[in-house]
């Protein structure tokens, strides 16, 4: 399995699609990358030369790509900043629910989670304890 990044791509997928399993890249990128490495898109993952690993890697770097751990941290600092800074964006981060302006009324389950079990929560009972159990006494109806 070709290693690029610090990623396992898939061997068995054509080297166009297999670098989008970086985080940060997809098929224009790909593409582009691929052009600059002079490496024809249509190779197997599995039968790059590590030669032609190394043309891919310099290729990123070259066009100074942000990819995998340099854009998730960059992203994770733009999210800490909005939260540090109190901005409506940065506390729906906060607070988990959608940030983008979506109804929440119904729907936004993927960011706010499985819906809460309604109703009333059931105590079991203490099964036997050592105290003498108490009655009820009822009310006499009608009186004061």
């Amino acid at each position: 399995m070709p290693r690029i990044l610090g990623v396992d791509i898939p061997k068995e997928k054509r080297i166009e699609i297999a670098l989008t399993y970086l985080f940060g890249v997809g098929r224009t990128l790909s593409n582009k990358i691929l052009g600059l490495a002079q490496i024809s898109p249509d190779k197997r993952a599995k039968d790059l030369t590590d030669e032609e690993i190394a043309r891919i890697t310099a290729s990123i770097s070259k066009l100074g790509i942000k990819a995998e751990g340099d854009l998730r941290r960059e992203i994770s600092a733009n999210i800490k900043r909005l939260i540090d800074i109190g901005s409506w964006r940065g506390l729906r981060h906060r607070k988990g629910l959608p940030v983008r302006g979506q109804r929440t009324r119904t729907n936004a389950r993927t960011r706010k989670g499985s819906r809460k079990k309604g109703g009333v929560i059931i105590i079991k009972a203490a099964e036997k304890t050592d105290k003498p159990a108490t009655t009820a006494v009822p009310k006499a109806k009608g009186g004061k």
